[in-house]
């Protein structure tokens, strides 16, 4: 049985506000918590799964299942989304009683830990954000990527078709280590009746909420102090690496490090050189 595979064992779930949390535990040390991203199907374990074992080994692993994903509640205030997420990862912390903690946050939980870090900053240590969700959103037409995205439960609803398109063609660059398990697994995840009737990924209505979602258009950016650690794809195909540099112009301790022939899910395409960099990162001195 691997570390993950006790991890599983020994999840549970935590109440935060009107919504139960569902996490997993690995390790000891500085608390870090990991926020999976927003496609179908997705999960904390799935998303970190070449991740866990490598941070464990240095830190106190905490992987949430975020709301409206996995175990967690299926229920996401879609009037102001990262806002609703980042008050859902403050609470879980306040509930497990943590002062603060690294976040790292891939995508739509990258969007989530940079929205803590400016609603909340003292319950953020550091930041390691992989192709954030929320920046300049509102500058350029969505990718082909993320109309996949938002797509998938619209129209016809849901399918393996759908799916296997969105990971294998957006989501990573290199689909050859994508198996038909993963997909299978994914899928199956992704049609959850609570899921289905209410997904937690949509297009945002109202200039308001879509305004709240580009976090370039809120003055706070350039207030978020914390060391942050920006890795993006130079494939990414759902955020666009451009987003990178924008963070980097903006935030005032923000290291930017752009990932060669890689698409959005960095962590899972090029697990050992980010659990190289994640962990020599977060054990900086300075």
């Amino acid at each position: 049985m691997t570390s993950i595979d006790k991890g599983v064992d020994a999840g549970r779930t935590v109440r935060v506000g009107d919504r139960d949390i569902f996490l997993t535990e690995f390790g000891s040390g500085p608390a870090v918590v990991l926020l999976h991203g927003g496609g179908p199907g997705a999960s904390g374990l799935s998303n970190y799964s070449r991740n866990i074992e490598a941070l464990a080994r240095r830190f106190r692993v905490i992987v949430p299942d975020m709301p409206g994903y996995g175990r967690s509640t299926k229920r996401i205030d879609q009037s102001d989304p990262f806002g609703d997420l980042a008050a859902s990862v403050g609470g879980l912390l306040d509930a497990l009683d943590l002062p603060s903690a690294h976040l790292v946050g891939n995508s739509y939980g990258g969007a989530a830990a940079l929205r803590l870090a400016m609603d909340r900053p003292e319950k953020v240590g550091r930041l390691i954000l992989m192709g954030p969700g929320g920046v300049g959103t509102t500058r350029a037409l969505p990718t082909k990527g993320l109309q996949s995205l938002l797509a998938y439960y619209g129209g016809d609803g849901p399918s393996r078709e759908k799916l296997a398109t969105f990971v294998r063609d957006h989501l990573v660059y290199d689909a050859s280590a994508i198996t038909e398990e993963l997909i299978d697994e994914r899928y199956r995840a992704s049609l959850d009746p609570d899921v289905v009737a209410n997904p937690p990924l949509r297009r945002p209505s109202g200039l308001r909420t879509v305004w709240r979602m580009d976090f370039t258009r809120d003055p706070r950016l350039g207030k978020v102090n914390h060391r942050t650690l920006v890795i993006w794809g130079a494939e990414d195909g759902v955020n666009r690496p451009e987003g990178g540099r924008m963070l980097a112009e903006r935030m005032p301790n923000c290291d930017l490090f752009l990932a060669a022939k890689t698409g959005h899910w960095v962590q899972w395409e090029r697990a050992d050189m980010f659990n190289a960099l994640a962990t020599a990162f977060l054990e900086a001195k300075s």
